[in-house]
């Protein structure tokens, strides 16, 4: 679960590769899932893409399968 901290740097939570809770840069992407040009317009899909600041590891979760 992740929460929010009095920095101003990201949100706080836990990192599978590193076992710490630690700061986390946040984003959401587009990405184009498939990959067939004349379908690629359709297949645009949102990710959300969390950086742990520590180890630099980084998770991607496609948002409707949240």
């Amino acid at each position: 679960m992740a929460t929010t901290d009095n920095s101003f740097n990201g949100i706080t939570e836990h990192c599978e590769d590193c076992g710490f809770e630690t700061i986390h840069e946040v984003s959401v992407q587009i990405r184009t899932e498939s990959l067939k040009d004349e379908n690629a317009q359709f297949s645009r899909e949102p990710y959300r893409v969390a950086e742990c600041q520590r180890c630099g590891a980084r998770k991607s979760q496609r948002m409707n399968n949240a």
